[in-house]
């Protein structure tokens, strides 16, 4: 039992919003396990519990005196923790605690400074061997590579390296490979390429194609990335048997593995693996830790694997930054001799100035593409991101000072009625915030009587008016959280006569799915609309219009759009505000990103450069430019 004075301290420690009511629970759990002991190893096991829930895999001893002062912890809490020797001894001798390596099934682990929740480390050490194995697995390059990669990559005659081209060529000789790079660098290009060419390959030497299969962490995700791939494959210069040999259809990964209701199990793992030879997932900066292990543990042995992600992007919810990890010396290349003189013979691309002395294997299974074409010279979009990438603070608040054409800096105190402002799209271009939107369905609705496929059709036109722009948050909670802008916004839109705001549900209301429904097809990410539709016998009645089920290829004889009734959604909160984390895998014309009122921990460079480029064509970022600074 942990001493009384710990546990008052547990218990303010959630009171102060510290501690979650799960973290003090976990060092409660502890302290029993220790058997009377009197250890700080419990209440250090609270603030592991506690780093795992920000993302973290693990807590470091050397930087305990670092992230006190940054989280503020009081003197009570400090004198227990940051006391090392005492901390030490308690470590060396708790049952609860052992040491790496050893075969034990404590519920934490000491590895040298770095201590971790059991279940954490088990994943990342399943995940580095994995990793590790594929890395180390001899590949031989597909006999014919050399001769079909300048038909699918052809020299452009500006850049000395096609990016693109070398790493369809790294990928053709790995069982492993990350393709990163920023947004608009061509990695869905790149990859699709890279099929046709596998495929091109195999078929000239074997009956039966590659069996190749698409997901990505998110219903939003793998939307997003099934109509990319159809117009991709559609213009991929191959023979008419390659083409119908490339998949179009993308999948989640929780619908890939076989998610379980009310389980962290999976239909497909190592006992049952995966039927595929080439599994390529997009979006893989939002793979947690735990997700990549169920992946990699169903994944057959001879299969490749092929990430495509953004590794600035911030990373899952949940624990690990599993692709930020493993890219983190790709902006340097460090390739070796080797594979640089194989690429200059197989691509004729020289990739000298990224060769270096400590090239390790993992970096040779790594391609960073480098060109974006989204942004041209002139986007301060494009500079802006690149700029908070860098965390240079001083030229950002350069770029804003001059006023680029496609971003405004809106100040909270300045600016007036902000808000109305950015919903009513009185801020920015024409035709954008969420009037246009509205405005659009009700001159667009289909006639009394119309047929049910017109009533479709407008509900998928009405869903893409809706996605050109989006307001986006860094926080949940407080007035500029997604909580406090979605109960604002309707208000707002109810006095300019927009929507009904007297109900719960009316016209126009968009809704996001908060947890994965297998039994209605949807997952959480899923966004659909609230529309006044004819039921069986005619009458209009308010239906939730969601884009037609995920991961399906399109059929012309299935519904672009399904109809659901409000009552049926448990799970769905308003979405004319979300956050950023819940923005990954989305484009949108026209971005707000509205930041909190005070400098919040979450408001990171990663966090910030995420939502920038979710923008296309126009950006605003609302609030004060002394947040960002801290």
């Amino acid at each position: 039992m942990l001493p009384e004075a710990w546990s008052r301290l547990l218990d303010t420690a959630v009171t102060q919003g510290r501690l979650r009511a799960l973290d003090a629970a976990f060092a409660r759990f502890l302290a029993e396990q220790e058997s009377g002991e009197r250890s700080s190893v419990p209440l250090l096991g609270a603030w592991v519990s506690q780093q795992a829930g920000e993302g973290h895999l693990c807590l470091d001893l050397d930087a305990l005196d670092a992230l006190a002062e940054q989280l503020d912890w009081p003197s009570a809490w400090c004198e227990l923790l940051l006391n090392r020797p005492a901390l030490l001894q308690h470590l060396a001798v708790s049952p609860i605690v052992a040491m790496a390596g050893q075969a034990s099934a404590t519920p934490l682990v000491q590895d040298r400074t770095r201590i971790y929740l059991r279940r954490y480390w088990n994943h990342e050490r399943l995940v580095a061997e994995a990793i590790r194995q594929r890395v180390l697995a001899d590949v031989a390059p597909p006999p014919g590579l050399g001769q079909l990669l300048p038909r699918q990559f052809p020299d452009d005659g500006r850049h000395a390296v096609q990016w693109p081209r070398v790493a369809c060529a790294l990928a053709a000789r790995s069982a492993f490979t990350i393709v990163t790079g920023g947004p608009g660098t061509g990695k869905t290009t790149a990859v699709v390429r890279l099929l046709g060419l596998l495929q091109t390959l195999q078929l000239a030497t074997h009956h039966r194609a590659l069996r190749i299969r698409l997901a990505a962490p998110t219903g939003k995700a793998a939307a997003r990335l099934n109509v990319s791939i159809a117009s991709q494959v559609a213009a991929l210069d191959v023979e008419d048997r390659v083409r119908a040999a490339i998949p179009t259809d993308v999948v989640t990964l929780h619908r890939l593995l076989g998610a379980r209701a009310e389980s962290r199990r999976f239909h497909h793992h190592v006992g049952n693996p995966l039927h595929l030879d080439v599994l390529v997932i997009d979006e893989a900066s939002m793979i947690d830790l735990e997700l990549m292990s169920a992946v990699l543990a169903a994944l057959p042995p001879q299969a490749r694997l092929i990430l495509l992600g953004d590794k600035d992007q911030l990373s899952s919810v949940e624990a690990g930054a599993v692709l930020g990890d493993l890219c983190s010396r790709a902006e340097e290349g460090h390739y070796s001799d080797d594979t640089a003189a194989w690429l200059r013979e197989v691509t004729n691309d020289d990739i000298t100035p990224w060769v270096r002395s400590d090239a390790e294997p993992l970096d040779q299974h790594i391609a960073m593409l480098r060109l974006s074409h989204r942004f041209d010279a002139t986007s301060g979009i494009g500079d802006l991101a690149r700029l908070v990438n860098h965390g240079d603070k001083e030229s950002v608040h350069r770029l804003l000072r001059s006023s680029p054409t496609d971003i405004r800096w809106m100040d909270t105190v300045a600016s007036g009625d902000t808000l109305s402002d950015l919903v009513l799209g009185t801020a920015q271009p024409p035709d954008s915030g969420y009037l246009h939107y509205l405005r659009w369905l009700e001159r667009h609705r289909p006639p009394a009587g119309s047929a049910v496929g017109d009533y479709q059709a407008w509900a998928e036109q009405t869903l893409h008016a809706f996605n050109r722009f989006q307001l986006l948050c860094g926080v949940r909670q407080g007035r500029y959280g997604t909580s406090g802008l979605n109960r604002e916004i309707p208000t707002i839109l109810h006095r300019a006569g927009l929507i009904d705001g007297a109900h719960a549900w009316y016209e126009g209301r968009p809704v996001m799915v908060t947890r994965n429904d297998y039994t209605l097809g949807l997952v959480n990410g899923d966004v659909g609309m609230a529309l006044r539709v004819p039921d069986e016998h005619g009458e209009l009645k308010l239906r939730v219009a969601f884009a037609a089920s995920q991961g399906s290829q399109r059929d012309p004889t299935v519904p672009a759009v399904r109809f659901m009734l409000p009552s049926r959604l448990g799970f769905v909160e308003t979405a004319f505000a979300m956050t950023v984390h819940k923005s990954q895998g989305s484009e949108f014309d026209h971005v707000a990103l509205v930041l909190p009122d005070s400098i919040s921990p979450v408001l990171s460079r990663e966090l910030l450069y995420t939502a920038i480029t979710r923008a296309r064509r126009w950006m605003a970022i609302v609030g004060e430019r002394s947040v960002i600074d801290g």
